[in-house]
């Protein structure tokens, strides 16, 4: 999954997940730059040059040893633009994962793909065995996606957001085999 810190690419049917990079900033600014995508996480567009900022912190990774930064953008085959991204912080089997895909590509199913891409590659890696995400009650799209995914959602809630699970190890006790 991740090699001197850089977490490797994977792909889906249409997506490339590539490693976050700095120099991804300046098209991410505008693929995440509608304020609708921070309607449910908070937050506001940022510019090229705090993304730009940011990105160098996310890919040099935790300063903790114990925990995995790994973030993807992601690019459609098709004609080689960048749609959103998906990032997973990994500590301890636990994989803590999120989407976002822009404003212009909603619609057509890359972030049920995407997700579920990213949860394949991690259950994949026997160091993760599960996997949860956070999301807004009322974000009917994001839970659409989770549960394209795998993810369950539970009783759980942690800031004000439904904890989603898919634990690889109760699936392997029951037999369940999820698609994604």
């Amino acid at each position: 999954m991740q090699l001197h810190g850089v977490p490797g690419p994977f792909s889906t049917a249409r997506l490339d997940a590539l490693p976050l990079d700095a120099a991804h900033a300046d098209e991410m600014a505008a693929v995440l730059f509608d304020p609708a995508l921070h309607a449910y996480t908070g937050g506001a567009p940022e510019g090229a040059d705090a993304l730009r900022g940011r990105y160098e912190r996310q890919s040099a990774g935790s300063p903790d040893p114990a925990e995995l930064w790994c973030n993807w953008v992601l690019r459609v085959r098709a004609d080689g633009c960048l749609a959103g991204y998906v990032q997973a912080t990994v500590r301890d089997g636990r994989a803590e994962v999120a989407w976002v895909v822009g404003t212009r590509w909603q619609g057509r199913g890359y972030a049920r793909e995407a997700a579920a891409g990213l949860v394949r590659h991690l259950l994949a890696r026997q160091s993760v065995r599960t996997v949860v995400a956070h999301i807004h009650p009322d974000h009917a799209a994001s839970a659409a996606v989770a549960a394209a995914a795998g993810l369950t959602a539970t009783d759980e809630w942690e800031d004000g957001e439904v904890r989603w699970r898919r634990d690889a190890a109760q699936e392997r006790a029951s037999g369940a085999n999820h698609p994604a």
